[in-house]
């Protein structure tokens, strides 16, 4: 493996231990390592953070390591979007993985052929590990390209993330000259699902670093890699995980995604260009979401009638640190 890894943790020492055997086992030459500080008032998290950092630190093969540990605890925007931050200031590309998404082995060796392949591409934005179509498929190639990304294991570079910005100063200019219109022109409930969550992350609706990540790809006009088989198994699906929290219901057909080993030699597409019938389906499942669903988000984040909806009514990205 020729990649370095980020690995991004806070309190989860049962998840970090099994993710961290699957970094472990692919022996990255440098490992970063990302830690969100304990919240105040929560008896233990001290204990179980400084636990998550001692086994993420556990190497044991000849390799690098490099910490980042917060004292103070930042929350997911801050901590997240600043560990990545740090590590793109250090490396001009590598693998990003958060402490609930565990990764079959034919994850790295796909992220660091990618890396090189793609690495001069202008074309293309981040390489994900995530499938989120529930039936394998077996075309021609080993993967295809979507418009959206996935941050359930991913890879990029610092020529992507250079254009970064966790506030998304540029949202509102875009929105309103009709940017995010025009990109959805043929379907107008993708552009609403997008207009609501970005809205949201500028008004810090939500806790959460990855739309911004959306945003850029889709106001750059990237295409991100994607497998034909899923290489994730995501720990972060129940209400513990940072993936799934406040009630946060995942359509079922990305639970019924398992990860599957690619085969080797990767076999590449002929053309740099986006999988119409991918995203066609992931338009399906997640971003046609009906308007009453807006109304009951929006319900949710009052206190009262939120624990009085229960966790039926969701987003399919809460967080919780």
């Amino acid at each position: 493996m020729r990649s370095a890894v980020l690995f991004l943790v806070f309190n989860r020492p049962v998840t970090t231990q099994q993710v961290f055997e699957a970094i472990a086992a692919a022996r990255p030459p440098r490992l970063y390592v990302a830690a969100d500080g304990p919240r105040a008032g929560r008896p233990g998290e001290t204990e179980l953070c400084a636990e998550v950092r001692r086994i993420a630190t556990a190497v044991d093969w000849p390799c690098e390591v490099r910490t980042l540990f917060r004292e103070e605890n930042l929350g997911c925007r801050r901590a997240v979007s600043g560990g990545i931050n740090w590590f793109f200031e250090q490396e001009e590309e590598g693998i990003i993985i958060e402490d609930d998404v565990l990764p079959v082995p034919s994850f790295f060796d796909y992220c660091d052929e990618l890396l090189e392949r793609y690495r001069t591409d202008e074309r293309v934005g981040t390489i994900c590990g995530t499938n989120l179509t529930s039936n394998p498929v077996d075309p021609q190639a080993s993967y295809t390209f979507s418009r959206y990304s996935s941050v359930w294991g991913w890879a990029s570079w610092r020529r992507v993330w250079h254009h970064y910005d966790v506030e998304m100063k540029s949202w509102p200019e875009w929105r309103d000259s009709g940017g995010l219109a025009k990109l959805f022109s043929h379907d107008h409930r993708v552009a609403d699902y997008f207009r609501f969550y970005f809205n949201q992350t500028i008004e810090h609706g939500v806790n959460t670093w990855d739309y911004q990540l959306s945003f850029l790809c889709l106001r750059l006009g990237l295409l991100n890699a994607v497998p034909v088989r899923n290489q994730i198994g995501n720990l972060g699906v129940g209400i513990a995980g940072a993936h799934s929290t406040e009630g946060a219901a995942v359509p079922a057909f990305i639970l019924d995604a398992p990860p599957l080993l690619l085969d080797f030699p990767l076999r590449h597409p002929p053309v740099v260009a986006q999988d119409l019938a991918l995203d066609d389906l992931v338009d399906q499942h997640v971003h046609h979401m009906p308007p009453s669903f807006f109304w009951k988000r929006r319900l949710r984040s009052i206190p009262v009638l939120g624990s009085l909806l229960g966790r039926g009514w969701d987003l399919m990205k809460g967080r919780t640190h």
